[in-house]
């Protein structure tokens, strides 16, 4: 287990440790752990150091747990869970379960990590990744059909998403087609769908989910949007149980999502969408589009109404008019 890792366990405790105890602990010299801690506050961990007692880490610190995890999926989820990896740092969870996908992973295989130092969004953004923050997920899932048949498959996941927040005591959020999940219209989670394969079958998607669990503000300095974490609206909620409710809702979607489609969220998704029947501004590679949400269609397109006619898209980014 690498040093940070094994360091970080120990620190997790919430309680002060000396240089000197922690070197003796884990094999390694006090000038190692010095390193080590200064590595960890520039990921944006806050760890306080005070003379006389040692170090602590300024929160309270949970790393994620397989076995933890696991415990908490009911005989339906955990049947279709084929596997699940947490690593303690990775370039995107996305890339590695698409890369892994080529060596024959079932449906339902997960990868978590505490960190990613690629992290992306949508468009190419990038998505501000903190050591132990949030929770960085991503999940394979085989389909028979082509890309085509996958119309609506990140509002769906969106719709798991709002199912764990509600498990978890978390109200008052909403959806913003076609990926993001709000709260109090501050973003608190982004999905990310990326998808491989034969036009006409089978093909496989990995989507990717970055929840706001625990946001540095350092690191969140680099945030150019509202955003909003679980700390802020439900403290001391453990990332294990929120990572294993997230879990649980994906398999059960996904499986559902896979039978019939988007058919079976529309109506659930409509009643959480966040800019229904508001004025908005439609992003475009091209261009701008102003007009008012009519919310979604059955295939998951975007209803945009100008000027009395109602269009649908199926691509695209939208903000409130007056705020993009």
């Amino acid at each position: 287990m690498p040093l940070d890792q094994t360091l970080l366990k120990i620190l997790s405790n919430g309680q002060f440790h000396s240089g000197e105890a922690l070197g003796a602990q884990l094999g390694v010299t006090r000038s190692a752990v010095w390193k080590s801690l200064q590595s960890m506050q520039q990921q944006g961990l806050d760890i306080h150091s005070v003379p006389g007692r040692g170090y602590k880490l300024a929160r309270p610190f949970e790393l994620l747990e397989k076995n933890t995890i696991l415990e908490y999926l009911d005989g339906g989820s955990g049947q279709l869970c084929s596997g699940l990896e947490i690593h303690f740092e990775i370039g995107s969870t996305n890339r590695h379960l698409m890369q892994q996908a080529r060596t024959g992973l079932k449906s339902g295989y997960f990868c978590l990590a505490e960190q990613q130092l690629q992290g992306r969004g949508r468009r190419g953004r990038d998505w501000v990744s903190p050591l132990g923050g949030n929770i960085y997920l991503s999940l394979l899932w085989r389909f028979a059909e082509g890309p085509a048949s996958l119309a609506g498959l990140s509002l769906a996941a969106g719709i798991a998403v709002t199912r764990a927040l509600n498990v978890l005591g978390i109200t008052e959020h909403g959806l913003k087609w076609p990926n993001d999940v709000l709260w109090k219209g501050k973003k608190l989670a982004g999905i990310l769908l990326e998808v491989a394969g034969e036009a006409t079958g089978p093909c496989h998607a990995v989507i990717g989910i970055g929840l706001n669990v625990a946001m540095p503000k350092e690191a969140a300095s680099a945030i150019e949007q509202a955003w909003v974490d679980i700390e802020s609206i439900r403290p001391g909620l453990g990332r294990n149980r929120i990572a294993a409710e997230l879990v649980h809702q994906l398999l059960v979607v996904l499986a559902q999502f896979q039978q019939s489609g988007l058919s079976g969220f529309v109506d659930e998704w409509r009643s959480l969408d966040h800019f229904a029947n508001q004025e908005v501004v439609l992003h475009l590679p091209v261009r701008k589009i102003e007009g008012i949400a009519r919310s979604i269609d059955e295939q998951g397109s975007l209803c945009l109404e100008v000027e009395g006619k109602v269009s649908r898209y199926g691509s695209g980014e939208v903000s409130l008019r007056g705020l993009g």
